[in-house]
């Protein structure tokens, strides 16, 4: 009966060390650079740093970008300022051209009454 779970502990060990070995093999192919799982971590690790590098650019391109637009916005309320003056005064323009055309109407008729 010894025997027999001699036999059997052998035999388990054994068995346990073949598994072990399989599992060390996964392992090192999963953990390979090349092929394996941290190659696709490797490769990642390069995309993270190169899109941080292009998000960085981005981020400063839009600073730039935002005070431009800013100087931008600041000139065309400076025109539009400008151009309501320009509107009211066309405005007060017409208002004296027909105060102008109505004190020249009178000293028409008149100096042609007085002439008579």
């Amino acid at each position: 009966m010894e025997l027999i779970a001699d036999i059997l502990l052998v035999a388990g060990a054994l068995g346990a060390g073949f598994y072990c070995y399989i599992l060390a093999r996964r392992l090192s192919r999963f953990n390979d650079l090349e092929n394996g799982v941290g190659g696709a971590v490797a490769v990642l690790s390069a995309q993270v740093d190169d899109l941080s590098k292009t998000l960085q650019s981005a981020q400063g391109a839009a600073g730039e970008s935002s005070a431009s637009l800013q100087q931008l916005t600041d000139r065309a309320e400076g025109v539009a300022k400008r151009l309501e003056l320009l509107v009211a005064s066309m405005h007060d323009l017409e208002v004296a051209a027909q105060k102008q055309a109505q004190d020249e109407a009178p000293a028409v008729f008149a100096r042609h009454n007085e002439t008579h």
